[in-house]
Order: structure tokens, then C-alpha cells, then sequence
């Protein structure tokens, strides 16, 4: 017999912080918005150091995590013996390097090999050359000589033209001194209401004499219902459709106003309204099963005003437009199809909302994307959509760090190999 699945539930950030620390040390490269760093926090773990270039990610990273110090510039200017300076560590006294490296040039949806070499914009204006990144991430870890990384890419780094990269980083990881293997995880079957399929690399130091892990798909997944209840129980006539957009002549406040729904949210079997605090902090010492609530729906997500908004009335849920590449209405039934940057815009055709005529409001984005919903996202819509897009999904990321902690790293502990360092490295 099949466990019952658990109410879809991603702990605040308040919650996340009163996790007890479980004694191991993380340097992040590639940090974005802090998703990764989420995740290793929900496992118990510290991050010691950050980096992230991208200047919207920087001040979002900042916001979340105030105590964590982050560095700012190009990965390339970054060398090993600074990060341990920064941390008071020895060379193989890291317990993991975490990075994801920008992976739009590997990117199943893009112009992959087409693009590369080229430097382009990235993100907030900013340019790079993207495709070697994934070698400045291995150079890294070369010098710090962590107990265990972690590195995170697009599935399209294993097919097609993208293979030869990978086996390239693949060679220049396993060089460094690591048991290594990559294995495709998808989101969807490690807690998070949304398809998202990634390679996930894990080298083991060859001292630890222990094989990489990775965590094992549940036997369920959430779907959007499971991640907005709310959807099925709102009781306004017209929903955010028939909520009048004010134009931009009008006055701010006016305009700001229209950006409420006030919708009443019905029982559904426990879960809480997003402006619920946790259940162990309610005054009054249970789950509230009905309540009203204001639901911010961003006037950017109406997609009513484009030609795929036209488009998208003629999808039913889980459909997928014949004439706009990537426009799928998601389903209620079903976790929510990859959200990707891309979408940002209201115009872009990418993952649109189930019910409505328009994309998802980043309050919807927050849960799908298995984000606290009291984490603090900066800027415009498209900047916080972006933010998210970009992201590791924190809960996929836990998993993946548990498991690590339970099969590498605590075992290690335990025979008193983690005591044990490396032969020094010549500082990268």
C-alpha cells in the first residue's frame, strides 16, 4: 500500500532559519537569487560564502540571506585562495562547492552550438560567454579541494552537440581528484509542483572512498492544485479577467489598487491560505480551513491584451498552442510545466495560468517554484518571474543535499575521514 502523500508545504523562511545546523560548510558559486542555498539550509547545512554577478540576483540575494557574504564579481577574477581567505578554511576542509553554471548555451530551446564563443547579453544588461563557465567552476574546485561538489545544468548538456562539453567537464572534474557522476533529476518527483528536469553532477573526494548519491523519486507528485488550492475555491464572478486593469495615466495609487483580488478561499483539505503563517505559530493552535485573503494578481501578467492571449483561449488545461512555440496552458491536475526566464513577459509564450487568461502571479510563481511564501523577491515582474525562472528549486535542491548528508558525508564523519585532507593543491 502506497504512503499517503503529505499537504504540499514549503516552510517559511523563519522556520528554515530555526533549523538546527548540522555542522557542514558550503561555498556557492552561481548563486542567483539564493534557490541552491535554500535548499542546503533546509538540510541543515551553512553557506559560508556566495557569488553571484548578476546584479537584480545580487540585491534579492542579499535580502534573504543578509548574513552570508557575498562576492560580486566574475567568476573568472575569483581564485580558490580568496574564498578560503573569506572563510577561514584550509585547502579540502570545504564540506561542498555548490554551483550552477548559466546554461543558456546548452539549452534545449535556444540556438545551442550556434551561439557559442559569442559573448552576449545574459541578464540585466550584463554580457558573457557562458558555455565555459562550467571549466571556471571545475578550476575551483580543483583548488579548494571540497569533501563533495555539487553542479547543476539543462538536460541538453547530454544530447546532441552539447555532448562533447560534457565530457569535457566530465574529464576535467574527474581530474581534480573526484568520483563522479551525472545523473537527469526532475523536479516533479522530488517535491516540487513543477517538471523541471536538470543534470545534477556529484564528485566524492577519492579520500572519502565513498560513490556520489543522489535521492530517490518519491512514489507521488504535486500538481497545481496541490500547490494553490485556491484556484478551484474563488468565488469572485470573473475572476482576475473581469478585474478591471487601470491604465497608466491613471494615479498611482489608483493603479496600484487594481492590483488586488479579493477572493474567499474555501476548505480544501488543510491547506492554508497564503497569508497564513505556519501552523505552529497560529495564535490560536490549529490550521485555519477558511478564510478571505487578498491574492496579488500583477496587472504585467494579463496576457488578454496579445496575440497569444487570443491563443491561449482556445487551450484547454494541459494544452499546448500548434502555433506559438512553448505556450502551454498548465494543468490543475498536473505539476506545472517547466518555467523557464523566458517567460517573463506577458507577451512571451511560455507556461500560462490554468484557469485565467494570463500568466501566473509571483505569489502562484513562489509555490510552483517551491519557494517560501514569505521569501523576499525584488523588482519588476519580469524581474522577479526571472529570478525564479533561474532558480534551483529549494525543495529539489534539500533533497539532493540530504541525501548527500546521509550517504557521503555523515558516513565519512563517522569513520573520521572528513578529518582528513588532501594533499595540497597549487591554489587555482
Amino acid at each position: 500500500m502506497r504512503p499517503a502523500k503529505p499537504p504540499y508545504h514549503v516552510p517559511s523562511m523563519v522556520e528554515i532559519a530555526a533549523i538546527p545546523d548540522n555542522g557542514y560548510r558550503v561555498a556557492s558559486t552561481f548563486s542567483g537569487c539564493g534557490g541552491s542555498s535554500l535548499g542546503y539550509r533546509m538540510a541543515g547545512y551553512r553557506v559560508v560564502w556566495a557569488n553571484e554577478f548578476i546584479g537584480p540576483a545580487q540585491a534579492v540575494y542579499r535580502a534573504n540571506f543578509p548574513d552570508t557574504p557575498l562576492d560580486i564579481r566574475d567568476i573568472r577574477l575569483v581564485k580558490a585562495a580568496e574564498i578560503l581567505d573569506a572563510t577561514g578554511l584550509q585547502v579540502g576542509e570545504l564540506d561542498l562547492l555548490d554551483g550552477s553554471p548559466p546554461c543558456a548555451s546548452f539549452s534545449m530551446a535556444g540556438k545551442r552550438h550556434k551561439g557559442w564563443g559569442e559573448v552576449k547579453n545574459y541578464s540585466a544588461g550584463r554580457k558573457q560567454r557562458t558555455e565555459d563557465l562550467f571549466f571556471e567552476y571545475a578550476r575551483l574546485v580543483d583548488g579548494l579541494q571540497p569533501r563533495v561538489f555539487v553542479a547543476e545544468n539543462v538536460s541538453g548538456l547530454v544530447k546532441g552537440a552539447g555532448k562533447g562539453y560534457f565530457l569535457d567537464i566530465l574529464a576535467a572534474l574527474k581530474a581534480a581528484g573526484y568520483r563522479v557522476r551525472a545523473q537527469l533529476l526532475d523536479a516533479q518527483w522530488l517535491g516540487v509542483p513543477q517538471a523541471r528536469q536538470r543534470l545534477i553532477f556529484v564528485g566524492t573526494r577519492l579520500d572519502l572512498a565513498t560513490d556520489p548519491a543522489f535521492p530517490a523519486p518519491r512514489s507521488y507528485r504535486y500538481s497545481v492544485r496541490d500547490a494553490l488550492p485556491w484556484i478551484g475555491a474563488v468565488e469572485c464572478a470573473n475572476g482576475f479577467n473581469g478585474h478591471a486593469m487601470a491604465p497608466s495615466s491613471q494615479p498611482a495609487a489608483t493603479v496600484q489598487a487594481s492590483r488586488a483580488v479579493r477572493v474567499k478561499v474555501g476548505t480544501f483539505d488543510g491547506a492554508r491560505s497564503i497569508n497564513d503563517p505556519a501552523p505552529t505559530v497560529l495564535t490560536h493552535g490549529r490550521r485555519r480551513t477558511r478564510s478571505e485573503m487578498t491574492l496579488m494578481v500583477e496587472p504585467e501578467a494579463d496576457m488578454q491584451r496579445f496575440a497569444v492571449g487570443r491563443e491561449l483561449d482556445k487551450l484547454g488545461q494541459g494544452e499546448t498552442s500548434g502555433r506559438y512555440f512553448q505556450l502551454v496552458r498548465a494543468s490543475l491536475a498536473a505539476p506545472s510545466p517547466t518555467i523557464t526566464a523566458e517567460g517573463r513577459k506577458a507577451h512571451a509564450a511560455s507556461v500560462a495560468h490554468p484557469t485565467e487568461c494570463r500568466k501566473f502571479s509571483i505569489a502562484e510563481l513562489r509555490r510552483i517554484c517551491a519557494f517560501p511564501d514569505d521569501f523576499v523577491l525584488l523588482g519588476t515582474y519580469a524581474e522577479q518571474w526571472e529570478r525564479l525562472g533561474r532558480a534551483v528549486p529549494p525543495v529539489m535542491m534539500a533533497a539532493i543535499a540530504a541525501t548527500i548528508r546521509d550517504r557521503v558525508l555523515d558516513p565519512a564523519r563517522r569513520k573520521g575521514a572528513d578529518r582528513s585532507a588532501p594533499l595540497p593543491r597549487v591554489a587555482a
